[in-house]
């Protein structure tokens, strides 16, 4: 039976599924890809390689792998980590105190469509996994516009539906049936896995993602196929 929550009741569902799965989340995340979910981080964050310094909204940015990858990769970079769910940033922060990187990433909870962040101030934004658990794509996708500087760059790494015709049954397979069961046993929360599967499904068209950051005010939107199309990079830049 489809769990899809209706628009208005979306936030508080997502927060409440993402805080039961927040302590087995990143060892779920690793055994469910093999591993591939790291690489693309790694690829997302090469995005913004020309921008080794300043500040960097990482949105919806639960555990804080994305972080943790900016942080990485430019030892100079100031990461804000927002996220609406606070369990999700408590059992990142948790997995900080052996890094040195604490002091450069800045957890803060915060809802995407309403970013506490000055206008103008970011030199990068990613949202790894999240712009489709916001209510409203749109009013995000305003709000990262808003808050990157002249020059900055939106990278966004969502799931998209490979057009492969030998993947693509493997993969709703892999997605519909196999990763609810195993997510669900481990995690002890079946329904939140089911509700990634139907949120990957119900997601927009590639092509209407990138118009949808064309309207928000992005220019050279373009879009990086990932793993056979399993995932994809989307790129937008802020005018000068």
């Amino acid at each position: 039976m489809p769990i899809l929550p209706k628009p208005e009741e979306k936030k508080q569902f997502v927060r409440e599924k993402f805080a039961a799965i927040s302590r087995r989340y990143d060892l779920l995340n690793s055994l469910l890809s093999l591993h591939i979910d790291r690489y693309w981080r790694w690829r997302a964050t090469r995005l913004l390689a020309h921008r080794p310094t300043g500040w960097v909204l990482d949105l919806c940015a639960g555990t804080l792998p994305l972080a943790l990858e900016l942080t990485r990769q430019a030892k100079s970079r100031q990461v804000l980590a927002v996220d609406f769910c606070e369990d999700m940033l408590g059992a990142g922060l948790k997995t900080l105190h052996r890094d040195g990187r604490l002091t450069r990433i800045h957890p803060v909870c915060g809802d995407g469509e309403r970013l506490p962040v000055a206008t103008n101030t970011c030199l990068g934004c990613t949202i790894a996994f999240g712009i489709r658990n916001l209510g409203s794509a749109e009013k995000g996708l305003a709000e990262m516009q808003r808050i990157l500087a002249p020059g900055g760059r939106l990278v966004i790494l969502e799931f998209s539906r490979p057009g492969n015709p030998l993947v693509r049954p493997l993969y709703h397979f892999y997605l519909n049936k196999f990763l609810p069961a195993v997510g669900g046993l481990i995690s002890g929360d079946r329904q939140a896995y089911q509700y990634l599967a139907e949120s990957i499904a119900a997601f927009y068209a590639p092509e209407t993602l990138m118009r949808m950051m064309r309207e928000a005010g992005f220019s050279g939107v373009r879009r990086v196929p990932l793993t056979w199309g399993i995932a994809s990079l989307y790129i937008g830049d802020k005018g000068v």
